[in-house]
């Protein structure tokens, strides 16, 4: 099954491109296409305005408050979000916890939680990787043990991203040691201000502050926030993770990022030898050819779910492909700047998308390290594809 663009659809990609016009503060694009972060105020600001205009559940049906949209209006959504530099809608919420709780959560749960992601109150972060438990979930040692109607979570998570902004955490806990080490873990939502939760800073490479680990001290969670049946959390967190895969593969942000490849490139080939100059113009060709196949790639894997299903294991190719793609991009750009992208630059003479190109450069590094690195994932393509 292929995808196909009919007139309709160049409507609505025309209506997205216009909305984004009149509505996206330059302010916040200028953040994005630099590779900064938008703060916790300035995030929810974007998310209000999408949510007014309907379009902020873009990806959810419309029984739980989304759109409704199908796989092609999602796709030219995405695409021109990335092209006008917008945020991204915070992926913990609307493409990762909601599809979990709509698939297997009560319906309490979702008439509770799913309104609150709409409306700003919640910003959740993810409770996966531990120290000893990164690609390796199944190995967590994060213990919920229950006591009458709660259960006394202790442990610790590392990696939590933008976790500093977060009221509400999605954890996988370990609730029993029979069996296989997949068959004892739960998915549990725990709220970030009970006592016993405390939450340290990490810094990364690029000197920013976007991860965090957490502490769980005795901290007491209501048996009511347990999602789906205890002991099947790995049913859940797998399900969760196929969404996470897909989102990674950054389609529509690494069409941008390679536009503005090409743009430096026939601004700095003036300056570079030719020897220089035919070795990039490759590497440049090579990264657009495979920035193609991803893209029919992309589109394949989004008519295969038109019915409403989830990702496959396909979605640990476009992992794999799209984080390796936007690194290669990230340091083209940065061999493209040569010295200068060793500084933050500013101003009329810093190209966009330029200004901290080492940065992204270091701190993308992690994106064929996170939502299960790289050699897991062909694991994974090799099981559940080839059969192997």
């Amino acid at each position: 099954m292929e995808i196909t663009f009919s007139q309709e659809d160049a409507q609505f990609r025309a209506q997205v491109r216009q909305f984004l016009a009149d509505n996206l503060s330059p302010e916040y694009a200028q953040i994005v296409a630099n590779g900064g972060y938008l703060n916790k105020e300035q995030l929810l600001d974007w998310q209000a305005i999408l949510n007014r205009q309907g379009w902020l559940a873009y990806n959810w049906p419309v029984e739980f408050g989304g759109t409704g949209w199908g796989p092609v209006k999602t796709h030219i959504f995405d695409e021109e979000m990335a092209r006008a530099d917008a945020p991204k809608v915070l992926a913990f919420n609307f493409k990762m916890l909601a599809p979990v709780l709509m698939k297997f959560g009560s319906d309490e749960q979702c008439k509770y939680w799913l309104p609150r992601m709409l409306d700003g109150t919640d910003w959740w972060c993810q409770g996966y990787s531990e120290p000893g438990a990164g690609s390796d979930l199944a190995n967590i040692k994060t213990t919920a043990v229950r006591d009458g109607d709660d259960y006394v979570v202790n442990g610790q998570k590392t990696w939590t991203t933008l976790g500093q902004y977060a009221n509400m955490i999605f954890c996988l806990v370990r609730t029993s040691n029979v069996g296989k080490p997949q068959a004892g873990i739960s998915f549990l939502l725990i709220d970030m201000a009970t006592p016993g939760v405390e939450m340290r800073p990490i810094r990364t490479i690029d000197g920013g502050y976007e991860i965090n680990e957490v502490f769980f001290t005795d901290v007491r969670v209501p048996a009511s926030n347990l999602v789906g049946t205890e002991n099947d959390g790995w049913t859940y967190a797998k399900y969760l993770l196929t969404y996470e895969r897909t989102g990674i593969a950054m389609v529509g942000a690494s069409k941008k990022k390679l536009a503005r490849l090409k743009n430096l490139f026939a601004e700095k080939s003036k300056t570079l030898s030719p020897h220089e100059k035919i070795l990039l113009a490759a590497r440049i060709a090579r990264v657009e050819i495979d920035l193609a196949n991803m893209d029919t790639t992309n589109l394949r894997v989004l008519a295969s779910v038109a019915g409403g299903g989830p990702p496959g294991a396909e979605s640990s190719m476009l992992k794999i492909l799209g984080s390796e793609i936007h690194q290669d991009l990230d340091s083209l750009i940065r061999r493209t700047m040569g010295r200068k992208a060793q500084a933050v630059t500013t101003g009329a003479n810093s190209p966009a998308g330029t200004a901290q190109a080492a940065g992204v450069y270091f701190n993308n590094r992690k994106l064929s390290i996170y939502g299960g690195s790289n050699e897991i994932q062909k694991n994974i393509i090799s099981k559940m594809i080839l059969g192997l």
